[in-house]
């Protein structure tokens, strides 16, 4: 268990922010543990398959680790009348896995995102989506499935850990944007985690300058990573903006 192959540094583009360059460490892990996941995630890592990876950039702090405080979370009135309108999909849990119809829907979900807000085309197959969204599970992977009658309209990746939720990504098929889709997940995956008394969600990279990523500070309460903690500090997340 936790056997790193591989682990490095890179200087790249910034995925976050235009005309910026980032500074990634990467570790490669095989048959990472429950425990070693949760530890890394609580220092501001994230997983896709069995790579984890958080951003070091010595001169920009842009990117900040979220966590929301589930047990003080109250689910507003247009919340919950997302949850209503949603009443009808069916969402099936469980250990996550490939196929054409998860590709297909990638795919439609990707090309939508590129027209809307100038993402990049990505090049997907059933090898590559394994490798990114299925490899490295474990005993904490799983996907949330969503379905329209028998139709495959949204897939949520997260890892269930024994103090929480990290929420890993997720893509739906965009004919259903009435249906606010992205929100429903996480108030999907707040409910999940009050009902099983889990404390927090982890939310990933929260950057104010990006859209894509900037609607994660509408899910309050939470909490924010200070500074960059290593393996053997006990990192301090607060209420207050980082130091």
């Amino acid at each position: 268990m936790n056997h790193i192959l591989n682990e490095c540094t890179l200087d790249e583009e910034c995925s976050y922010l235009p005309d910026h360059k980032q500074t990634t460490h990467y570790k490669i892990i095989q048959e990472c543990d429950i425990s070693y996941n949760e530890h890394l995630i609580e220092r501001g890592w994230r997983r896709f398959g069995n790579m984890f990876f958080r951003p070091m950039c010595a001169s920009c702090s842009a990117c900040e680790s979220i966590k929301i405080d589930v047990n003080d979370y109250r689910f507003s009135k247009s919340e919950r009348r997302i949850m209503k309108k949603n009443s009808h999909i069916k969402t099936v849990l469980r250990r996550p896995s490939a196929s054409h119809s998860h590709i297909a829907l990638f795919e439609k979900y990707h090309d939508h995102m590129h027209e809307k807000r100038g993402w990049d085309k990505q090049a997907i197959n059933i090898k590559n989506y394994y490798v990114s969204f299925v490899n490295g599970y474990n005993e904490y992977g799983f996907e949330v499935l969503y379905f329209d009658g028998e139709k495959l309209i949204g897939v949520d990746l997260i890892d269930i850990l024994p103090n929480g939720i990290s929420s890993i990504y997720f893509y739906y098929d965009p004919d259903y944007s009435h249906l606010s889709l992205g929100k429903y997940s996480m108030l999907r995956q707040i409910s999940y985690a009050k009902a099983n008394h889990l404390e927090w969600i982890y939310m990933g990279y929260y950057v104010k300058a990006c859209q894509s990523l900037a609607y994660k500070g509408d899910y309050k309460p939470y909490l924010t990573l200070q500074g960059r903690p290593n393996e053997n500090q006990t990192p301090l997340w607060s209420e207050e903006p980082p130091l």
